[in-house]
């Protein structure tokens, strides 16, 4: 499958394109604005006006847009994947969303003989443009087994979690990690400025020891330098941790880390924050909102 199609080229998605590009994939894709995509275009790929004309050209689509909405309308539409894939395709949503759509979308799928994947990644923008994404998958072994060097053109770690929905369940996890993290990263730096602590000379101290972790490595320089542009934007991650604790709640677990760490995304969500990076989390200490 040298033939990919490819809806969305968000932050990440616009990198995962490049990537196969830099693999010699003919790629065709379909996205809201296609004046914010002329760079693709330049580099080779292919633009489609619309899902239709760009699944019509491959065998082997892919999905990376935003919410559960639009993965709802992009696969179930009358326009959408579903309806109009080639029969015995291959269809990979990349997205992070709801595990319940996802096993409504494999359902419909087998019905039209297409081979469904759930594959989100993570590693934001930064891991999207070296091709080293951690990818999950939930699939068949054998659809794993056949898409794997696909995901090979965009990730390092590629780990089939089990089927359909559990690459979801396992992004839950992951984003219920990444929640403390963040949490953890800002308070240190806002300790440590209050305080009086040289904040540089902390972050150097402290990433180097037993607090080390991908939070630290690229999040805390970026809050220093008062970067708040987005490798991951804030309101995707409201969006999966509002996932996460519904699932949660479904399977009558606790979650209190979460629910506080959510409450605090929501009020600079709120305060017209949902279009930086999650980075800017540090914004809710800084004005003393605890």
């Amino acid at each position: 499958m040298k033939k990919i199609a490819f809806i969305g080229a968000g932050v990440m998605g616009r990198e995962m394109i490049k990537n196969f590009l830099k693999n010699d994939f003919e790629v065709y894709f379909h996205t809201r604005t296609k004046e914010k995509a002329l760079d693709l275009i330049n580099l080779g790929a292919i633009w489609c006006d619309n899902i239709v004309e760009c699944i019509s050209n491959s065998k082997a689509v892919i999905t990376m847009i935003g919410f559960p909405d639009d993965v709802k309308e992009v696969y179930l539409g009358n326009e959408g994947i579903i309806k109009n894939a080639k029969e015995n395709s291959y269809i990979i949503d990349m997205t992070t969303t709801d595990p319940d759509l996802t096993i409504k979308i494999f359902n419909e799928a087998q019905k039209k003989g297409l081979h469904f994947l759930d594959a989100p990644v993570s590693g934001s923008d930064i891991k999207a443009e070296d091709a080293s994404l951690t990818i999950m998958v939930g699939a068949s072994r054998s659809d794993f087994e056949k898409c794997y060097p696909i995901f090979k053109c965009i990730g390092k770690t590629i780990i089939h979690e089990g089927p359909v929905s559990f690459g979801q369940h396992t992004k839950m996890a992951n984003q219920i990690a990444i929640a403390g993290s963040i949490s953890g990263v800002c308070e240190a730096l806002y300790y440590a400025k209050k305080v009086g602590l040289d904040e540089n000379k902390t972050l150097i101290t402290i990433s180097s020891g037993a607090a080390a972790s991908f939070q630290m490595d690229n999040m805390a320089p970026k809050i220093l330098d008062e970067d708040y542009s987005p490798g991951f934007f804030v309101k995707h991650f409201v969006k999966d941790m509002k996932i996460a604790i519904k699932e949660a709640e479904k399977n009558k677990i606790e979650l209190p880390i979460l629910k506080k760490v959510l409450d605090n995304y929501k009020y600079i969500e709120e305060e017209g924050c949902g279009n930086l990076g999650i980075q800017a989390l540090y914004k809710f200490y800084e004005e003393d909102k605890k």
